[in-house]
């Protein structure tokens, strides 16, 4: 009950946040704007708006994520707020599960909201979702959980202004993460070789959460892949959480 009430806080709070409203007005602009995109190219309209709208609900998922996770923590202390917070009944792993938990439904929200206008709209131009664009969507809202705890960590260690950089700089390498091992003869059995792989085991990789392609072109996709995505998501979720529990645990407020 204790996580259950900071996580109806946190999603209070981050409701009334002014970057949440910013960052939807842009999303439902590029879905709706993504038809003009289709008439490039004639008769593929469709397969192009639903892959927009995808990459939509991706990318502004991911900077809300950014841009209130990584100030979950760092806001609480700087208002010093945490000090009444950590002297009552709550856990100090209670404290940054119920943050997270905040955080994850308030995207859950969003990611819904996004997607049905998707839907809706790929819909009204004559197309159809089939279950490889829901699989889409319901993997974007894993990675986005991923990204989630990753903030959070990272809210529990440095400034937000810190924290968002390293964090939308991992979401770009995580999708890159092929370049990490895929290198040039001439690195073969150097120093830079072992740190690419060691960075590249380390690395969430994203790419497995990504099958928009997929979906804009109607390529079915097998629900044991998405199982396997999501088991995959949460452990490296389960561990960036068990972390960020270790960090804020010796954190001196």
């Amino acid at each position: 009950m204790r996580v259950l009430a900071v996580a109806h806080n946190t999603f209070r709070e981050a409701v009334r946040d002014k970057v949440l409203y910013v960052l939807l007005f842009f999303a439902a602009a590029t879905i709706l704007g993504s038809k003009t995109l289709g008439w490039i190219s004639i008769g593929q309209d469709v397969k192009i708006v639903k892959d927009i709208s995808l990459a939509a609900v991706a990318l502004f998922g991911v900077l809300i994520a950014i841009f209130v996770g990584t100030s979950l923590v760092y806001k609480e202390i700087d208002k010093r707020t945490i000090y009444t917070i950590v002297s009552g009944p709550v856990w100090r792993w209670e404290f940054v599960l119920g943050k997270y938990l905040g955080l994850a439904f308030l995207l859950a929200v969003v990611t819904l909201c996004m997607s049905a206008a998707a839907i809706v709209y790929v819909v009204s131009l004559g197309g159809t979702i089939d279950r490889t664009f829901l699989f889409a969507v319901y993997l974007t809202y894993w990675e986005l959980l991923l990204i989630t705890a990753l903030a959070v960590l990272l809210s529990s260690l440095t400034s937000p202004i810190l924290g968002a950089i390293i964090v939308f700089s991992a979401y770009v390498v995580g999708h890159a993460t092929g370049i990490l091992i895929d290198l040039p003869k001439h690195f073969d059995d150097t120093f830079a070789q072992k740190v690419m792989g060691l960075a590249y085991y380390i690395l969430p990789n994203l790419s497995n959460f990504n099958i928009r392609a997929e979906a804009a072109n109607g390529v079915p996709v097998a629900a044991s892949y998405v199982v396997w995505a999501t088991m995959y998501g949460a452990i490296y979720t389960g561990m960036l959480l068990v972390l960020a529990a270790l960090a804020f645990e010796d954190k001196d407020v």
